[in-house]
C-alpha cells in the first residue's frame, strides 16, 4: 500500500509543513498556524471526496492505455491537474472577467482575495455550463454502447443500448438538458450558460475527433480515446471538468490563492495514487460493476452541476453521491464475483 500512497502521503506532509510555515508567516501565533493547517487538511479531503470517481474513471481509460503513455499521463497529467487546474486556472478566470495581465492577476489574488474570490465566483454559471455537458457526454456516451456487453441496472442499460446507434441521441439529451436549464435562468445568466454549455460539448467532440485522428478506436470500445495522445487529452479535460466543484467549494473556506493551491494539491495527489492503484490492482477488471459506478457518478455530477447554477447543492452531498454510487457498484461486484467464482454467470446486480 505505500508503494502506491506513499509519494503521496510524504507530499501531504511537505503541503501541511508549508501550510504551517505559511500561517506562522501570516498570523505569527500557533493557533494562527494550526488554522491553516486544518483547513489544508479540509480541503484536501474535499477533493478526495469529490474526485474519487474521477480516479475510478482515469483508471478504466488508462488500463487500455499504452505504458508509455499511462507513464506520460502519471507524470506530465498529475503536474496539468495540481498546478494547472488548483493554481493557473483560476488565475486566467480572473485574467478573462476583468481583462488583467497575468501579473496583475496574481497579484489581484494575493493581495485582494475578497475581489478574487468575488470574481471566480461570478464565472461559476459558466463552470456549471461548461463542465456539466462534458460530463454529460462522457456518462451518456457509456451507456449509450450497442457493444457494452456488461449491465449493472440492467432496467436502465439495455434500453439505452438498444437506441445507442442512433445519431447524436446524447448530444440531442444533453441539449435539451441545457436548453430546459436556461429557461429557468436570468437572461444574461441563460446566455452565459448555453453558450458555456455549448463550448463543453464541442469540446468533447474535438477530444472525440483528434483520437479518431490519431488513434481509431477498436470496435470493442464504445467510448472515447483508450490509447495515445488522444486519450491524455480526454483525461485532462476530464480532470478539469471534475476540478470545477472543488475549486469553487475551496471559497466556502477561504479566499487565499496559497491555502487552497496546498489544500487542493493534497488532494489531487491522493487522486493520481488512487488511480494508480485501481490501474496496477487490476480492480476495474476484477470488479465488473465498478465502472459502471463511476460513470453513474459522472452522470450524477453533471446533472448536479446543471442544478448548481440555480440552487446551491452542498459539496458534501455532491461527494457523496458519488462515493455511495461507487460503494454499491464494489459490492454489486463482490456479490457476482462470489457467486461466479468462474467468471461465466450472467449479469443479475441491481438488475
Amino acid at each position: 500500500m505505500f508503494k502506491h500512497f506513499g509519494g503521496s502521503l510524504l507530499f501531504t506532509l511537505a503541503g501541511l509543513l508549508l501550510g504551517a510555515w505559511y500561517g506562522w508567516e501570516l498570523y505569527g501565533t500557533v493557533d494562527g498556524m494550526l488554522g491553516i493547517v486544518w483547513i489544508c487538511a479540509v480541503l484536501a479531503v474535499l477533493e478526495v471526496s469529490l474526485s474519487f470517481d474521477n480516479a475510478a474513471v482515469n483508471a478504466s481509460v488508462l488500463k487500455d492505455m499504452s505504458p508509455v503513455w499511462q507513464q506520460r499521463f502519471l507524470t506530465w497529467g498529475i503536474a496539468i491537474a495540481v498546478f494547472g487546474m488548483r493554481i493557473v486556472f483560476p488565475l486566467v478566470i480572473v485574467m478573462v472577467a476583468a481583462s488583467l495581465g497575468p501579473v496583475e492577476a496574481l497579484n489581484l489574488a494575493l493581495t485582494e482575495p475578497v475581489r478574487y474570490q468575488e470574481i471566480v465566483e461570478g464565472a461559476h454559471i459558466g463552470l456549471m455550463g461548461f463542465g456539466g455537458a462534458f460530463l454529460g457526454m462522457v456518462g451518456l456516451n457509456y451507456f449509450f454502447d450497442s457493444d457494452k456487453e456488461v449491465d449493472w441496472i440492467a432496467a436502465i442499460e439495455r434500453p439505452l443500448a438498444k437506441v445507442a446507434d442512433i445519431e447524436a441521441v446524447s448530444i440531442g439529451l444533453v441539449l435539451a438538458a441545457t436548453w430546459g436549464v436556461s429557461t429557468v435562468l436570468a437572461d444574461a445568466d441563460s446566455l452565459t450558460f448555453i453558450t458555456a454549455a455549448i463550448a463543453g460539448l464541442l469540446t468533447y467532440l474535438a477530444v472525440e475527433i483528434v483520437n479518431h485522428v490519431l488513434e481509431p478506436p477498436t470496435p470493442s470500445t464504445g467510448d472515447v480515446a483508450k490509447a495515445g495522445f488522444g486519450a491524455f487529452l480526454y483525461l485532462e479535460v476530464l480532470d478539469a471538468s471534475f476540478s470545477f466543484d472543488g475549486v469553487i467549494g475551496a471559497f466556502a473556506l477561504t479566499n487565499n490563492l496559497i491555502i487552497i493551491a496546498i489544500g487542493l494539491g493534497i488532494g489531487a495527489m491522493f487522486v493520481r495514487s488512487m488511480t494508480i492503484f485501481l490501474v496496477k490492482k487490476g480492480t476495474m477488471s476484477e470488479y465488473r460493476y465498478l465502472e459502471h459506478g463511476a460513470f453513474y457518478a459522472i452522470l450524477a455530477l453533471a446533472a448536479i452541476m446543471y442544478l448548481n447554477t440555480f440552487v446551491h447543492i452542498s459539496e458534501v452531498i455532491t461527494g457523496l453521491i458519488g462515493a455511495v454510487l461507487i460503494g454499491l457498484a464494489f459490492w454489486s461486484s463482490v456479490r457476482w464475483n462470489r457467486a461466479n467464482p468462474d467468471g461465466d454467470g450472467a449479469d443479475e446486480a441491481l438488475a
